[in-house]
């Protein structure tokens, strides 16, 4: 059985357990993507058109900036090895500079292992996997140096940088049309205005009546 990434209630010790290569071969009998998680196939659901469309334009930005040079920008149909044989996922967009390295496990050369930045453009559904599950993983790349984090519900920006000493750093959290955000690893910045535009953003909260306070 394939379990949905939004399934999180089935005990992890009573599903099917599958080896890297059935997962590969599973993945070359289906149209839809799956990630792999130390046996595990999840299957991945669709995006809201506002996410689609923030991370073509965050793709399209970045790869404007480094054109010509030796690093280059994929979307969410590359797989990504967080664990050579064990974990590979699907980011929203990753920046590889350099040859492709694979998975010495995968014979096709189909999953990456190089990747220098990870994007992943927040949802409700996904944000605490990006923050919390995922990101432990994705510091586990030797080669990632920045890792992105993108609303689809306001203009916000949030890096982190791997430093010299392997630690990292929450390098900026950019916020508004007019920020620029810096991506310390490929030296370049970004305008929130070209991510986000043509994007509506929800209406905000409506502040608390002072009436309904007063009667509590």
């Amino acid at each position: 059985m394939v379990y949905s990434l939004a399934m999180t209630a089935a005990p992890t010790d009573l599903r099917r357990r599958y080896t890297f290569a059935e997962y590969l071969a599973f993945e070359e009998a289906h149209e839809a993507k799956h990630e792999f998680h130390e046996g595990e196939i999840l299957a991945m659901s669709g995006s809201s058109p506002e996410h689609a469309l923030i991370t073509a334009r965050v793709l399209r930005a970045i790869g404007n900036c480094i054109e010509g040079g030796p690093c280059q920008v994929y979307s969410s149909d590359l797989k990504i090895a967080a664990k050579p044989g064990a974990r590979v996922s699907y980011p929203d967009g990753s920046i590889v500079c350099g040859p492709l390295e694979f998975d010495p496990n995968d014979p096709k050369h189909h999953v990456v292992t190089n990747p220098r930045v990870i994007i992943e453009v927040l949802s409700p559904t996904t944000e605490a996997y990006d923050r919390g599950d995922k990101f432990p993983h994705y510091r586990d790349i030797p080669s990632l140096a920045e890792y992105v984090l993108i609303s689809q519900y306001a203009p916000i920006v949030e890096t982190f940088f791997r430093q010299s000493d392997g630690s990292w750093l929450i390098a900026g959290t950019f916020t508004g049309l007019d920020a620029r955000a810096r991506l310390r690893s490929l030296d370049i910045e970004i305008a929130l205005s070209d991510i986000y535009a043509g994007v509506e953003f929800p209406p905000p909260a409506p502040p608390p009546d002072p009436r309904e306070r007063e009667s509590l």
